[in-house]
């Protein structure tokens, strides 16, 4: 990059706050996927403003910019695939406001997930959206995205909860889009398009936030069974007997024996070749209810084992085995392809049989964990060898046939982690023509140089 043009980034941004040093960039070159590319030039905005002068230059100047929020997604889509400048958003992390009155809370993109969530709960608050890296990830990140988590069953996903952002666009105009109300039909829905869009059509700097009343009880229940198609049958025994829990989550027996392996016997894991873990939350008396009738009828679904738990520290307890599975899977030293695909509700038993049939025709470990309630379920290819050309060209041919008995389905590539560059090869399968030309239209329309994250789906 040219030193006029960092010049004139420092004049705006500060010196502190512009690097071109060779560690900075390597810092902000990839996410938790393979792929990375070093940027030109990292900016620590630290407002709106400085975020808008920045897009300004890079209008004129046609300079790619990619918004980066912690780096924890998995799909690449931070990675700057055109150099150029990197926007990171750690120093945008005020928490602004949290309103008991108008149940809203008005964060930075910087802010981390959790943190939002402990401000909110210590109110009264609750804000239900919880990817499994809420600890790390940004609110900036959860946007993009339009994250998840396994409470997204009953509380739906982030895009839910979004109200109103401030959103500055290629060319530096910055834009107030919805409100603070929780009804607001003003309008496009630009909330709506901004969340889920990986960061090619605006940068949010600000984003306003809807919260509800702290449940306060819960329960949860972690039972095992002695098959994956048992514990999706009883899956769907769940929902046919009217319950909506908050979380429903299912995993098999090679997801079990690597937690197992890792846990060295400090979590509590159930017999049985598969996991059920199911939680409800609202009033004591009705949790109370509802938790011994979702016992009774998973021990009539054939559990193996069923503990259940009815305090805050019981129901972490039973938690913990749920969130090492991540780890557990890296920890078995075999290279981790995991696709967050969706299917329909009904569809999760053929799912689970296909993922076995998958593993059996192209030699690899399937392991499948995920959000079972919503169909959206985390298919990990575990492979030995993955820099092997022949092991890669099988793997490329799994995924091909993983994508495409998805789609037929009707399910979706993606459910989390959105396109990236990891899904972009199976985006022109997943939308029709319309659709596509459709996104095509609105990212000409708002971006028409394409220097937003370039080089992505679009």
């Amino acid at each position: 990059m040219e030193a006029r043009i960092i010049h004139a980034l420092r004049d705006i941004a500060g010196t502190e706050a512009v690097h071109a040093d060779d560690e900075s960039r390597e810092a902000a070159a990839g996410d938790k996927w393979f792929a990375r590319t070093v940027p030109d030039v990292v900016i620590f905005p630290d407002s709106t403003s400085v975020v808008s002068e920045v897009m300004k230059i890079a209008s004129r100047e046609n300079i790619p910019v990619t918004a980066r929020g912690a780096g924890h997604g998995y799909v690449g889509g931070c990675v700057p695939a055109k150099r150029g400048i990197v926007l990171r958003t750690e120093r945008m992390n005020r928490l602004k406001e949290i309103n008991e009155g108008d149940f809203v809370a008005v964060v930075e993109p910087g802010v981390i997930t959790g943190k939002l969530q402990d401000a909110a709960r210590e109110m009264g608050l609750f804000y239900p959206p919880d990817p499994a890296s809420l600890k790390d990830c940004f609110i900036g990140g959860n946007i993009a995205t339009n994250a998840g988590g396994p409470r997204c069953l009953k509380y739906g996903v982030t895009r839910n909860y979004v109200l109103g952002l401030e959103v500055v666009l290629a060319d530096g105009t910055i834009a107030r889009v919805g409100g603070r109300t929780h009804k607001n039909k003003v309008g496009f829905d630009f909330c709506g398009l901004f969340t889920g869009s990986e960061g090619l059509l605006g940068i949010v700097t600000e984003a306003t936030l809807r919260l509800l009343p702290l449940p306060p009880s819960r329960a949860v229940l972690s039972a095992g069974f002695s098959d994956m198609a048992a514990a999706a049958a009883a899956v769907q025994a769940v929902f046919a007997h009217g319950f909506l829990p908050s979380a429903l989550e299912i995993a098999d027996r090679f997801t079990l024996d690597a937690a197992r392996a890792y846990g060295g016997g400090k979590i509590a894991i159930p017999p049985g070749e598969a996991h059920v873990l199911v939680e409800t939350d609202g009033q004591e008396g009705a949790v109370n209810a509802d938790a011994g009738a979702l016992a009774t009828l998973l021990k009539n679904a054939e559990a193996l084992s069923i503990e259940s738990a009815m305090t805050n520290e019981g129901c972490e307890n039973l938690w913990e085995l749920r969130r090492t599975f991540s780890a557990s899977l890296k920890a078995t030293g075999l290279k981790k392809l995991n696709e967050d695909i969706v299917v329909p509700r009904g569809k999760l038993v053929e799912l689970v049989e296909f993922g076995a049939e998958l593993g059996q025709r192209y030699s690899v470990v399937v392991a499948c964990f995920g959000h079972a309630g919503d169909g959206n379920i985390h298919v990990n290819l575990m492979v030995e060898n993955p820099d092997d050309p022949a092991v890669q060209e099988r793997m490329s041919e799994a995924l091909d046939a993983l994508f495409a008995s998805v789609l037929r389905m009707g399910g979706a590539i993606t459910g989390e982690h959105g396109v990236g560059l990891a899904k972009k090869r199976w985006w022109p399968q997943a939308v029709d023509a319309g659709s596509h030309e459709l996104h095509r239209r609105i990212k000409a329309a708002l971006d028409p140089k394409g220097i937003l994250n370039p080089g992505k789906f679009l």
